[in-house]
């Protein structure tokens, strides 16, 4: 085939992918080529908005490095991120709800026993963060690996600011007791700008969107037999709950950080200033062969 128009060239794409022999690429493959094509013909693309939009994928990809992901930042503001959440991730009852994972996800999370104080040299509201994990009926689950992270009082992350601080901080791993409990302190965080120095920037500004994320504490948490949950839990009553820029919030993650006064904390701890107390249950959900065998 050749002397392809307006009208052919799907077609003409469509069968030179027909040879492709995993199944699977060939289902993506064919859907991302109608779909890509169904979209140039709706918005009718002059060629210098194309190069544009080729443009802004090759400025989204130089802004790619260790310490940041901009087509995360992409994925996220575009609402694809907890699109394939959702699709991903039904919620059986009992089971904590899921959300996006976010930019600032690092490996090498430090661990810590618990009760751990995760601030490092960060300034801030201290705050005592307990929980627990069980399964979907409540039975704790003893070993359970809890990952956290979160900003600091004016919005960054760590990650952010190494040449500062000099290490990881408001991040750490833990394990669950025996009776499936967690705790540790930290600083308060604040609700923050995704960073929008860069492409992903620059699209919100121009779609009349503002960069801001509420204020909120990460959770990664593991155990065998069950799915991993990849969730945060923001704090009530923060002004960007209702436009959260990468569409995340979801009413049951939404809890009080209750304000203390100086004295001694839940935890037994001896707190000489105010502090905040979150606590948080979580219920993880069965992998789908284990649940059949149960």
């Amino acid at each position: 085939m050749r002397n392809f128009n307006e009208n052919t060239i799907t077609d003409a794409v469509l069968e030179r992918i027909a040879g492709a022999t995993d199944p699977r690429i060939k289902e993506v493959s064919e859907a991302l080529v109608r779909h890509l094509h169904a979209f140039v013909r709706e918005v009718r693309p002059t060629q210098k908005e194309w190069e544009f939009g080729i443009d802004f994928l090759t400025r989204t990809g130089h802004m790619c490095d260790d310490n940041r992901q901009e087509f995360i930042l992409l994925s996220d503001t575009l609402g694809v991120s907890m699109l394939v959440d959702a699709i991903n991730h039904p919620v059986p009852e009992g089971a904590t709800e899921t959300t996006v994972l976010g930019p600032f996800f690092v490996q090498a999370s430090p661990e810590k026993e618990n009760g751990a104080d995760i601030s490092g040299p960060m300034e801030g509201d201290p705050m005592l963060v307990t929980g627990s994990v069980s399964t979907v009926d409540g039975r704790p689950l003893a070993g359970a690996v809890v990952d956290v992270w979160h900003s600091d009082d004016d919005g960054y992350y760590d990650v952010q600011q190494l040449d500062k601080i000099g290490d990881l901080a408001m991040r750490a791993r833990f394990h669950t007791d025996q009776n499936g409990r967690f705790n540790f302190w930290s600083i308060k965080p604040a609700a923050y700008p995704i960073p929008h120095d860069g492409p992903v920037g620059d699209m919100l500004e121009v779609q009349g969107r503002h960069p801001w994320r509420p204020a909120h504490v990460h959770f990664m948490i593991s155990a065998p037999g069950f799915e991993q949950l990849v969730t945060h839990v923001f704090v009530a009553g923060d002004k960007y709950l209702d436009s959260d820029v990468v569409f995340g919030v979801k009413d049951s993650l939404i809890r009080e950080f209750v304000r203390h006064p100086a004295g001694r904390a839940p935890d037994g701890r001896m707190v000489e200033s105010e502090y905040f107390h979150l606590n948080y249950d979580f219920g993880l959900k069965q992998v789908a062969s284990n649940a059949k065998a149960a």
